[in-house]
């Protein structure tokens, strides 16, 4: 029969794989064992997962995150974008307070809750709440680094919330004694043999060999032993329960021979050593591991083959967990390979082949059980309630100190950040006058009747005064009637309305397209009228002293003389005013308004005669 390939001969007729090398039988080819010599110590708590672990996945999260520079990073970023946008939103236009980034900015400005009572104020001034726009983007910002700082809090919390403390004690024979642990051990050949192959695997010396205490008994007595094929080889298992230690050093030997076309020979061993508290079973302490070579961890490819010996040696350290109701482990540590027979070359694996003195593989378990000590081990949160809630209000105070302190700087620096909430509530003021102003408008002219509304007032940016739409509105109906209305109605809705009917109001309807020209001189003529009215301000104050003015009584008797100025009349202070002073200025006021109702209704029948007879 032909050999696999990357094979060679020996005694004729039979095939072998190099050093190092093993036969894969769907291949027919000899490959390289591909394993690298590792050893894994380590403790499983094999407890049924609590509700929170599985909605938060801590590991998972700590395996994704690597560091807290992730979550350092990602606050990096946002701030950002954060200040990037804000600045952009500065530099767009107010405008009416209609558009879209007045909007924008509004909502930035109402996201002041940290220093809304924190901005630039004058001396004696007393402390209001003052959202601004800069204030909102520090507060933002300061939420935006303290949630980072937050996550990168919690996550130092997750991964190293408790540190382990180790304490040493004497042991004695007692103490010992109460170690009752399950172990099994587990050793696989990695090789083409199986497990005809063994031989001697039935007895176990306690003590050193060759001396008195050396005690020899059958391995049934301490231990179940099995051995199972597996595609890596054999697998000896030994399984002990119930297992108290009381020598220092366990032996237990076995060997494989050769057999026709199967040669005793290895290329490495897998291992796997695990201890258990018989009590509390769901707590294990194991090691496990490949070897390839020897204890150094060298994976130079060799064969294993030959009288000598390879040891596997093993130490149990006594630990007891204070943290897991006081559970006794035996924790396994390897400790030693010692590489018996094994070969490098191929010829000389070849020779060690056709010798029949060499057909053999002998292993060694030796276990060493370190008995002088034991380990006390107790788990600690470095990271207690109060800890948590120190570092959490310093981080807070960090990250306010630190925008607080730019606002300050800002606005100490730019006085028009001093004021700019004023400007953006202006606007927005403005803008809500107007369109209340519109819906009073569209209110009048349905009340009286009209059938149609003038095309300004489906237009919020034109403004119109009453007067003008009330008059248009009575050229389009001809009836006697209606005009009767129009005209009480609009001579006291413009009279009424002095401080809405102002000098823009007026100039743009003097320039608007559908104003008739008796209507822009009407309004021409009240504006002159009112405008002593609209510069005579009530209730003015000057040093602590309050200033009425209240109309004068004088001889109305002659309508075609000009409208004299309201008198005033001054007071030494306002908490001696009395109910007489105040009714006798209301009546002034009254008698000097319907003085001026008279002289526009005389103004305004005189306009319409000059209208009436300009229009043939």
């Amino acid at each position: 029969m032909s050999c696999p390939s990357n094979s060679f001969r020996y005694n004729g007729s039979l095939c072998a794989c190099p050093p190092g090398q093993l036969l894969n039988r769907t291949s027919n080819s000899c490959v390289v064992f591909s394993g690298t010599s590792a050893i894994t110590t380590g403790r499983l708590e094999n407890s049924a997962v609590s509700f929170p672990e599985i909605i938060f996945a801590f590991d998972s999260i700590r395996k994704i995150t690597q560091s807290q520079a992730v979550f350092l990073k990602a606050t990096l970023v946002m701030l950002l974008c954060w200040l990037f946008f804000c600045i952009f939103l500065r530099f767009t236009k107010l405008g009416d307070g209609r558009n879209i980034w007045f909007r924008m900015r509004w909502w930035v400005s109402r996201l002041d809750i940290c220093f809304s009572t924190r901005h630039w104020l004058d001396d004696q001034k007393v402390v209001t709440k003052r959202k601004t726009e800069l204030g909102g983007t520090f507060s933002m910002a300061s939420w935006i680094v303290f949630s980072g700082l937050f996550a990168a809090l919690l996550y130092q919390i997750i991964s190293k919330r408790s540190i382990e403390v180790h304490n040493m004690k004497a042991a004695n024979a007692p103490d010992l004694v109460s170690f009752v642990n399950d172990m099994e051990f587990n050793i696989t050949t990695v090789s083409t043999m199986s497990c005809s192959n063994i031989r001697g695997f039935d007895t176990i010396v306690f003590g050193n060999p060759g001396f008195l205490a050396q005690k020899v008994m059958p391995l049934s007595n301490f231990a179940n032993f099995s051995c199972q094929n597996r595609s890596e080889g054999p697998t000896v298992s030994v399984k002990c329960e119930k297992c108290r230690f009381i020598q220092d050093d366990i032996y237990i030997s076995w060997q494989f021979i050769d057999l026709p076309n199967n040669p005793a020979s290895a290329v490495g061993f897998q291992f796997n050593f695990s201890s258990k508290d018989h009590v509390q079973k769901n707590q294990e302490s194991f090691v496990s591991g490949t070897l390839k070579n020897r204890s150094n961890l060298d994976d130079t490819p060799v064969t294993f083959r030959g009288k000598n010996a390879n040891i596997v040696q093993f130490n149990l350290f006594p630990r007891i967990y204070r943290n897991n109701q006081d559970s006794k482990l035996m924790q396994p540590l390897f400790h030693e390979f010692v590489s018996g027979s094994s070969f490098q070359n191929t010829n000389e694996l070849q020779l060690s082949l056709e010798n029949a003195n060499d057909g053999l593989l002998n292993i060694t378990l030796y276990i060493n059980l370190l008995s002088s000590y034991i380990v006390e081990v107790e788990c600690q949160n470095i990271f207690g309630p109060v800890g948590f809630l120190a570092d959490l209000g310093g981080l807070y105070c960090i990250t306010f100190s630190i925008f607080f302190y730019l606002l300050v700087q800002l606005e100490y620096r730019v006085k028009k950040l001093r004021n700019e909430d004023s400007v953006m509530l202006k606007v927005r003021n403005r803008r809500k006058a107007q369109e209340h102003w519109n819906k009073l408008r569209k209110y009048v002219m349905y009340t009286w009747g009209y059938s149609a509304l003038d095309n300004d007032y489906n237009d919020p940016s034109k403004g119109s005064s009453c007067t003008n739409c009330i008059g248009q509105s009575s050229r389009k109906n001809g009836s006697s009637r209606q005009r009767g209305l129009r005209s009480g109605s609009s001579t006291a809705i413009s009279f009424h309305d002095v401080n809405g009917f102002t000098k823009e109001t007026a100039k743009h309807d003097m320039i608007s397209p559908k104003a008739t020209a008796t209507d822009r001189e009407m309004r021409t003529i009240a504006t002159k009228q009112e405008r002593p009215l609209h510069h005579q301000v009530l209730g003015s104050t000057h040093e602590g002293k309050q200033r009425l003015t209240v109309p004068f009584k004088g001889d109305f008797s002659h309508p075609e003389d000009i409208i004299p100025p309201p008198p005033s009349i001054d007071f030494k202070d306002s908490s001696d005013i009395g109910m007489s002073d105040i009714l006798r200025s209301m009546k002034s006021l009254y008698e000097y308004n319907v003085f001026l109702r008279e002289k526009l209704l005389s103004t305004q029948s005189e306009v319409r005669a000059l209208a009436t007879k300009s229009t043939p």
